[in-house]
């Protein structure tokens, strides 16, 4: 999970940039603009999707599955950013299974709150969101992480739509990133691929980082690191590096030149398509060679 002081860092960035202004910014959310901004998806599959209901040791939670209307394929577990669960990952999880997997985006916050916990349009950088927010992600931990790993991925395991015989993947964006880390570690002979958007908290000096988890993965990695994450923690991506390398797993690391942290969700004050593309495409290379 990503620290406060990296949201606090984050917070002084969103209200030094000038290019989106906050009414800009609500227009670019809206769902009908928000479907024109992401790029179509070359032969893309007809899915069907539908809202849905998972019993965890906490209670039920609240998630979004997208999935090609025909078939059995290779499912995906996605982790959102500190906004939670909302249109724009709604979108995504679409994209995504248009490209041929079962595709499951979980609200990380439904011990509190159904999804979606912001409105529309709503920004990190307003008082109101953090204040929303905050208390949402700082009541997540590392066993929170695991037991809801378990839950999901045995839940998609139970679906139609999901070929169990292939390897499962899991992405996350910001503090899902860490949680990836952790599903990757608590389920390994399912999960096969993993996959970080400017990722926060993968590598720290507490008992619980993430990254001390790598020699219990069997997973293939992508870590697409914000070029200001990697400013201000330069070291954590040779730390990653050395864990995956002495696990004997494969693991793409690499700063996207220009990216700002939260540059991937494309309803970011941050996006920035042609770095999200490239990312994305990475992705699809990921889970095309991991899960196959």
């Amino acid at each position: 999970m990503c620290d406060q002081e990296h949201f606090e860092n984050d917070l002084q960035t969103y209200l030094n940039r000038s290019a989106v202004t906050r009414r800009q910014f609500a227009v670019l959310t809206a769902g009908a603009s928000l479907m024109m901004m992401l790029p179509q998806t070359a032969g893309a599959l007809d899915v069907s999707e539908k809202d849905v209901k998972i019993t965890t040791p906490d209670g039920v939670a609240d998630a979004y599955f997208v999935y090609p209307s025909t078939g059995a394929h290779a499912a995906v577990l996605v982790w959102p950013d500190i906004l939670g669960l909302r249109p724009a990952f709604r979108q995504m999880g679409k994209r995504l299974a248009e490209s041929g997997y079962a595709v499951l985006v979980v609200n990380p916050y439904y011990r509190q709150q159904r999804a979606p916990v912001v409105p529309a349009g709503a920004v990190f950088a307003d008082a109101a969101t953090r204040n929303t927010v905050m208390p949402l992600m700082l009541a997540l931990n590392a066993t929170t992480h695991v037991t809801d790993a378990r839950a999901f991925i045995a839940w998609l395991d139970s679906q139609p739509q999901v070929d169990k015989h292939r390897k499962i993947g899991t992405t996350g964006y910001c503090m899902g990133g860490p949680i990836v880390m952790r599903t990757a570690a608590a389920v390994p002979d399912r999960v096969g691929a993993g996959a970080s958007f400017h990722g926060g908290g993968l590598v720290t000096a507490n008992a619980d980082s993430p990254h001390l988890l790598v020699p219990q993965m069997k997973a293939q990695f992508l870590f697409a690191i914000a070029e200001n994450d990697d400013q201000r923690e330069p070291d954590a991506k040779n730390v990653l590096r050395d864990a995956f390398q002495k696990a004997g797993l494969p693991a793409e690391m690499e700063v996207y030149a220009g990216a700002a942290h939260g540059w991937c969700p494309p309803d970011s004050a941050f996006y920035n398509e042609p770095q999200a593309e490239r990312a994305w495409s990475r992705l699809l290379v990921l889970l095309n060679h991991a899960l196959a």
